[in-house]
């Protein structure tokens, strides 16, 4: 099953997590993210690497975190840190690891040997941040490289300053890179991540940008904030008028065909397929998220 049509699992909210920091740590416990990645890269200063690391273990290994996704993302492939960290992942089994900074189809093929060679569990999954021009221009090579390779992560803060352009409302100057790497990784039936939302404090302008994310057609959004998880997970969670929708699509459709009825409508609109399809996936996403609850 492709994960962009069957999610496994919601990824509505992925909150990062400095991984030096054990009271964030402990607290991410407590919130009801979807997923969350413990950072060892840009959140940590280089002489809080090792303590990073230790802290990230225990993290996840202790059971804190239950059923949610736990991800570790790691320091770039070109950096002193990148080997150290990848043996802290082979010892904590995460379900998953991030590779930030990732541009190229070679690169990932370097990552996985380098994975591999570290002797990370087959279950700890590849995720890869796009968030270089690079990454953009070669993103259908890069998302079809690995069968491991099963997440992508927009890095929109590095994007903007790699770009020369400007943050402003919308986001004009970034979608036709957020458009071009969703279009990408659909192509390749895996599951794509927003980037972030810098002002903690904007509440509506963080619930407006969630709302064009889910119209865009990302799976989720990554959140800095405890206080963004739930309007994150509410943008990207079906309605409760969705989900009657969508049993009211299947239900009339097969009824039609039982009945051998060529044409089927529902609410004056005309149903096909390609309608029973998403309605179904619909359904499958409120699934997943009754059971994470």
């Amino acid at each position: 099953m492709s994960p962009a049509t069957d999610p496994p699992r919601p990824r509505r909210s992925v909150l990062y997590m400095p991984g030096a920091n054990e009271r964030a740590l402990q607290k991410a416990a407590e919130l009801d993210a979807d997923a969350v990645i413990l950072d060892l890269e840009d959140a940590v200063a280089p002489d809080a690497k090792d303590r990073a690391r230790q802290l990230v273990h225990t993290a996840v290994t202790d059971g804190r975190f239950g059923t949610r996704e736990v991800v570790i993302r790691v320091n770039g492939t070109d950096t002193a840190w990148f080997d150290d960290d990848l043996a802290a992942v082979a010892a904590a089994a995460p379900d998953a690891v991030l590779v930030p900074k990732v541009s190229t189809a070679a690169q990932v093929h370097e990552i996985e040997t380098a994975v591999d060679g570290a002797g990370i569990a087959a279950r700890t999954a590849l995720w890869a941040m796009l968030e270089t021009p690079a990454a953009v221009l070669h993103a259908e090579s890069i998302t079809t490289a690995s069968d491991r390779l099963t997440v992508f992560v927009m890095g929109t803060n590095d994007l903007v300053k790699e770009l020369h352009a400007v943050h402003e409302p919308g986001r004009g100057p970034l979608l036709g890179a957020l458009g071009w790497c969703l279009t990408a990784v659909r192509a390749a039936g895996k599951v794509v991540i927003d980037g972030v939302y810098n002002d903690v404090r904007d509440t509506a302008g963080f619930t407006a940008e969630c709302d064009q994310a889910h119209r865009l057609g990302f799976d989720g959004k990554t959140v800095i904030h405890p206080s963004q998880v739930g309007p994150c997970n509410a943008a990207f969670s079906p309605t409760e008028a969705q989900i009657a929708e969508a049993h009211e699509i299947i239900t009339a459709f097969e009824e039609a065909e039982a009945a051998g009825r060529g044409v089927v409508t529902v609410g004056g609109r005309m149903i096909e397929n390609l309608h029973v399809a998403e309605a179904r996936r619909t359904l499958a996403i409120a699934d997943s998220i009754d059971d994470r609850d």
